[in-house]
């Protein structure tokens, strides 16, 4: 990031030391650059973004602090993150109007803040920390040497963890700097109109044109650089990247000596060479021209009137020139790169024809940035770049052109743009350097490839058998093929009527369809199709290695629709029924080597293509579910695993599931379970995860007996991914109470609390998940207070995972039930972190927070003096009925039944308009919101005049509709709402037109006593208002 900032962006004229950013395209898309890189930190690098700066950043904001919500403790002037360093400082620390930050997390939650103003944060920020990577990392670190990435960092992971974490980070903001630097060339080259052989073409003609004559148009012009890159260029490779080529000398005859820059923009006036250092002053001091000649007679009268007279004799030179400098590029291809010149990819020549030439300054950096992280291989993830150029089929012989080719593919991946939502996501492919040397058996490839082109069927098949004896699943082969046309012969060979020549070419594209450019590659040939149609081959081997294939290639949406498009989910559901073809009986049959190898490739394409909802939906109506249940019967593991897959694919849908009940597939999945192989237990756990959302799917788990092989893969932990499916699927199963006491049996609540700390963020989701599940029995809740498990779930409530918040706020609610529980998560400060939860942004967490605020309230020793310690904290809790969910509304009202028990701070939330804002909301459907908002109605009554406020607002009427529901709660709670009303004799006017009294005569007779006593209570009031009223008349 630091030489991108220095030497890409471009700054004011007081220069990268004290100016400020340029208002530019450029400098606008770099800092739309590192907005998306901060602001993606946070879920893509959750360790590395806790990762505190050695100093902060600091720079005068725009916010306010009432733009910041939740997680902070904010004031007027100041605001402070509860997110604190180990020291108990603070990450972020506001004080109008300057802020201070010391995280990447907290980075990324202030542009969240920040919403329409994030791009004026990040200049603000770069422009006041010019060198940020000396702030974040420590002078030691401003410039990482090459090997840190490699062997220091695989050294630190077990000495020093929180070493290894800075290194990574480091690595991370080298890798930016990267981008940058190719996404600034990636800009520049969109607007370059002008190049090195221009201008070296019109100061060779002005050289000749010079002298000490009276005649000669300048007394003499020079370049101040006599060294040339091989791009044509004299600049120095940083002011290249800013679209600078030369810079150029003039001595006209009556102006003082000038020094112009030479760029893409076109001529300047820069600030000069300084004589005593001779380093030029690269600021721009005028105008922009578009050529040299422009540029020096707006200068210098007599330069312009001396051309004027040459002006003819000017233009034939200029002419006799351009011939000269566009004849190497007819005569000359691109110079071959040798040992002794490897920093030389190519020699461009520039005439008239570049004009649009891509300007690539000659920078020997190693553009090469492994994007793998631990996981990338996973077949689930899939590669967002755009659409590859399809390969040429002539075969260059020009490493040149091949290595030129290969640097130009490592910017284009590098910098690629994210927008295109057509794509799946897969890691970055690491690629060969573009200097480096080629291994021979490139060359032998292009050889092979030639064979296949030109010879006959022999020649064709002894190819393709040699091709095979190479290592295709390296990637400098498989690129190989791709890159001297072979992608092509082998995908027109499928074509063909020769099953050898078939075998052979769906063998090798099986090998290096691992490779995500080699996918794409193959999708844009049409090779899809052709692989479809193989499908239907009588030949065994034929469709296995077609579906194989396909299974390989469609690992990205675009492939997975041409499957679908072209019949490919119907023959590949067909490949599951092909032991039933055969004479013999269906179930024997499905076992012989080659049908189970046939349905194992068709379960393996089917599990790559049911990654798209559609393809789901194709699947099904194809019959796929009978075939895949009758596959799960089998004891082939290879088998077993696509067929898992596929269904674990398929379960989030509800056809599926219901699919799924009926085929008895759960039991299969539970006796899998018990497997040997870790990746089949995972997505039998993952598939159970998906299905056990439904009741009877949870009771069909517990009555095969899959709750104990669950409880007891908890205890292996190697494998998160694993991890994480058990512990998705205990989660679900949880649900049911009859599970939670056998999973207590099996003292699975006690490992669920040891796995709440040092896990990633997909296991902990899981396991607070079934704590929270398993907590609302009074025993697991003394269970995981014993176990220690309070302090860990309190800790976990500053974390920014939405999904874990919502499960550990409902899981802490749940433990506060308890009074001893209460009493640790009150000394813990929770209470006070679950009410810095209610101004989260999302709407689930706010309202699983004012869901665990209420047992707190209730259950918390003083807890009227604990609300009103929380500074700000009532306000909030009122505002937040004006929320559009219903959710929200009804958990804040749940809570708000709970603050009112304490009448200060019941005066206190009448006094910020609780009234009003209750009112408001009588007007629902909602049985749930009804209920709650129906006892803080109630609760609030019993202040000052709110019963009069009540029935000002319009509530009343409402509120005996209540009384219409289905809902018992309901009724209970709108009685006693209405009981508390109808002290107000107006009240009492208004209930009776609305015809509450014979609603509330039929539920006097209610089994419920609470009911009875209020419904009595609130026809008690009316009947005694209506007797003072008939009483008062006849008086």
């Amino acid at each position: 990031m630091g030489v991108a900032l220095a030497r890409s962006a471009q700054w004011t004229a007081s220069g990268y030391e004290t100016g400020t950013l340029e208002i530019t395209p450029l400098n606008e898309s770099i800092l739309n650059e590192i907005t998306k890189f901060v602001e993606s930190f946070s879920y893509k690098y959750p360790q590395e973004a806790k990762f505190v700066f050695v100093e902060p950043l600091e720079w005068k904001t725009y916010l306010e602090p009432s733009a910041f919500e939740s997680g902070y403790v904010v004031s007027s002037t100041t605001v402070e993150s509860e997110e604190v360093d180990k020291d108990g400082q603070p990450l972020l620390l506001l004080s109008v109007p300057y802020i201070k930050v010391r995280s990447f997390g907290q980075l990324s939650q202030l542009l969240c803040v920040a919403t329409d103003s994030k791009q004026q944060e990040v200049q603000a920020c770069i422009e006041a920390n010019r060198d940020p990577i000396v702030k974040i990392l420590g002078p030691d670190y401003d410039e990482m040497k090459e090997e840190s990435t490699s062997l220091a960092l695989l050294d630190t992971i077990i000495k020093d963890k929180e070493l290894y974490i800075k290194r990574k980070v480091a690595i991370l903001l080298k890798q930016l700097d990267l981008h940058l630097l190719n996404h600034s060339l990636k800009h520049i080259s969109l607007e370059i109109s002008l190049n090195p052989g221009t201008f070296k073409k019109d100061i060779e003609l002005l050289k000749r044109f010079s002298g000490k004559g009276e005649q000669t148009v300048l007394e003499w012009i020079d370049y101040t650089s006599d060294y040339e890159f091989s791009n044509g260029c004299r600049a120095p490779p940083w002011r290249q990247i800013q679209g600078e080529m030369c810079y150029v000398m003039v001595k006209p005859h009556d102006v003082e000596t000038l020094c112009l820059t030479c760029s893409t923009e076109g001529v300047f006036l820069n600030g000069g060479k300084a004589e005593e250092e001779g380093e030029i002053d690269y600021e721009r001091k005028g105008e922009v021209y578009k050529d040299i000649v422009t540029c020096l007679k707006d200068q210098s009268p007599v330069f312009s009137e001396n051309m004027s007279k040459q002006e003819i004799r000017f233009n034939e030179e200029q002419q006799k020139d351009s011939q000269i400098f566009e004849k190497p590029k007819t005569e000359d291809g691109p110079s071959s790169t040798t040992g002794s010149e490897k920093s030389k990819v190519e020699k461009l020549y520039f005439g008239k024809s570049h004009m649009t030439k891509r300007l690539e300054p000659s920078l020997n950096w190693r553009a090469t940035v492994d994007y793998k992280e631990k996981g990338s291989t996973k077949d689930s993830q899939e590669e967002k770049q755009g659409k590859l150029e399809k390969s040429s089929t002539s075969v260059s012989t020009s490493r040149g052109q091949l290595l030129r080719k290969g640097g130009e593919k490592v910017e284009e991946t590098v910098s690629e743009s994210s927008s295109e939502s057509e794509e799946d996501e897969e890691p970055l492919d690491h690629r060969q350097e573009a200097n480096a040397d080629l291994p021979s058996e490139y060359w032998q490839i292009q050889k092979l490839v030639k064979y296949l082109k030109g010879g006959n069927q022999t020649a064709t098949v002894i190819a393709l058998c040699s091709m095979r004896d190479f290592n295709l699943a390296q990637e400098t082969c498989q690129l190989a093929i791709r890159d001297v046309g072979g992608l092509e012969v082998l995908i027109n060979l499928l074509d063909t009527d020769e099953v050898k020549c078939k075998i052979g070419s769906l063998k090798i594209l099986k090998e290096i369809s691992h490779n995500p450019q080699i996918r794409r590659n193959i999708v844009d040939l049409g090779g899809l199709p052709i692989m479809v149609n193989i499908l239907d081959s009588s030949h065994k081997s034929l469709k296995c290695l077609a579906a194989e294939t396909i299974a390989n290639v469609a690992k990205f949406k675009r492939a997975r629709r041409a499957v679908r498009q072209h019949g490919g989910i119907t023959k590949l559901v067909a490949l599951l029924d092909c032991g039933q073809n055969s004479s013999e009986p269906a179930q024997p049959s499905l076992y012989e080597t080659r049908d189970v190898e046939v349905a194992r490739c068709g379960a393996l394409a089917l599990w790559s293509c049911s990654k798209s909802h559609s393809n789901k939906e194709a699947i099904r109506k194809a019959g796929g579910i009978p075939l895949l249940a009758r596959l799960l019967k089998t004891s082939h593991e290879n088998m077993l695993i696509p067929v898992v897959g596929t269904l674990q694919e398929c379960a989030s849908e509800e056809n599926y599931r219901a699919a799924i009940k009926a085929e008895r597939i759960i039991e299969n999945l539970v006796k899998n379970l018990n497997s040997e192989n870790e990746q089949l237990q995972e997505h039998c756990a993952m598939a159970i995860y998906q299905c056990a959302e439904d009741e009877e799917t949870r009771d069909l788990v517990r009555l095969h007996g899959g709750l104990k092989p669950l409880a007891t893969l908890l205890n292996n932990t190697d494998n998160k991914e694993r991890l994480a499916a058990v512990t998705g699927a205990i989660w679900k199963c949880s649900i049911s109470k009859e599970n939670v006491i056998k999973f207590r049996e099996y003292k699975a609540i006690e490992t669920l609390v040891g796995l709440l700390t040092d896990q990633p963020e997909e296991v902990l989701v899981n396991v607070v998940g079934a704590l929270g599940e398993c907590c609302q029995e009074y025993e697991n809740r003394v269970l995981v207070r014993k176990c220690g498990g309070i302090q860990p779930l309190v800790n976990l409530l500053v974390g920014i995972n939405q999904a874990l918040l919502v499960n550990v706020t409902k899981a802490v609610g749940a433990c506060a039930v308890e009074p001893e529980s209460m009493a640790i998560i009150d000394r813990l400060d929770g209470v006070r972190l679950l009410w810095s939860l209610l101004k989260n942004p999302h709407p689930d967490v706010k309202a699983s927070a004012a869901w665990a605020l209420c047992p707190c309230i209730e259950n918390a020793k003083d807890a009227g003096e604990m609300v009103r310690s929380f500074v700000g904290g009532l306000e909030l809790v009122v505002n937040l009925l004006k929320s559009d969910n219903k959710e929200v509304l009804a958990s804040v009202c749940a809570a708000i039944t709970n603050i009112a028990k304490d009448q200060e701070n019941l005066a206190v939330i009448t006094d910020h308009g609780v009234v009003p804002l209750l009112s408001k909301l009588a007007n629902t459907n909602n049985d749930k919101l009804r209920r709650h908002l129906a006892e803080a109605i109630s609760r609030c009554c019993m202040w000052g005049r709110n019963r009069v406020a009540f029935g000002e607002h319009k509530a009343v009427a409402p509120l005996v509709r209540y009384l219409k529901s289905n809902d018992t709660n309901v009724h209970r709670a709108t009685a006693q709402a209405l009981y508390q009303l109808s002290e107000d004799a107006d009240n009492c006017i208004t209930m009776h037109e609305n015809g509450a009294v014979k609603l509330l005569l039929d539920m006097v007779g209610s089994p419920d006593q609470d009911l009875q006593e209020a419904a009595a209570g609130c026809i008690s009031n009316i009947r005694r208002l209506a007797l003072a009223t008939e009483k008062a008349k006849y008086n």
